[in-house]
């Protein structure tokens, strides 16, 4: 399995039968990849609708035929411009093709702009996913929580953490989080793409090492790969 990082908290998960997206928004200036790019996209994966988040998806669902998983709030709206979509509440689990979903609670908000004004947008979330005999979690735009203890349990192969402070955990938070969770490998995301989220991520990498918890620390920049 390849994990490819696009820039903010867009992720690519693609194995020989399946791809998914998390979180498309490719308008974010580290990516090179464009809409045009992607020929397969099997399910995209939204967090929340935030311009940031929801990015790309209605474009990439048209282009491809994608079914979109995300709330039905903002399903709702997806739906009237003609993209298929699959709806979840936090604490839901679904089987898919592909394997399993389910949706994890996250601390933030969730709105999506139509026409200019911003729209009920549901609960914002994180997704548990399992695919190829591995467990993902892209924990979408959030605080620290004591609920993240629970996912200890889950035995996480791989953990996408915000780390950029002001919207979502910082990296002091972060590393709280990583040491809750105690996945065998974590990846930050949600830094550095704006001014207000600015951070150094050699210090959340550093950090992850001082834990000793098992886990390992991978940075990736723009496009860049992780095999699995």
């Amino acid at each position: 399995m390849t994990i490819t990082f696009l820039g903010h908290a867009a992720f690519l998960i693609e194995t020989d039968q399946f791809t998914l997206m998390i979180d498309p928004f490719l308008q974010n200036g580290i990516t090179k990849m464009k809409v045009a790019d992607f020929t397969q996209i099997d399910y995209i994966l939204v967090t929340h609708g935030h311009e940031d988040h929801i990015g790309s998806t209605v474009d990439l669902a048209k282009q491809t035929g994608a079914t979109v998983i995300l709330n039905p709030e903002l399903a709702h709206h997806l739906n009237k411009v003609g993209v298929k979509t699959h709806t979840m509440h936090i604490g839901g689990k679904k089987s898919f093709e592909f394997g399993s979903v389910k949706m994890i609670p996250a601390l933030h908000g969730s709105s999506i702009m139509i026409d200019g004004e911003p729209k009920e947008g549901g609960n914002p979330c994180g997704f548990l996913i399992e695919i190829e005999e591995k467990i993902l979690y892209h924990a979408g735009d959030t605080g620290l929580s004591m609920e993240m203890q629970l996912l200890e349990s889950a035995e996480i192969d791989l953990a996408m953490l915000p780390i950029g402070g002001n919207y979502t955990m910082d990296i002091t938070d972060a590393l709280k989080a990583v040491g809750m969770i105690k996945p065998k490998k974590v990846i930050p995301m949600h830094y550095n793409t704006f001014p207000m989220i600015q951070t150094d991520e050699a210090l959340f990498i550093e950090g992850v090492k001082k834990l000793k918890c098992g886990t390992e620390a991978i940075l990736l920049g723009g496009d860049e790969s992780y095999e699995l």
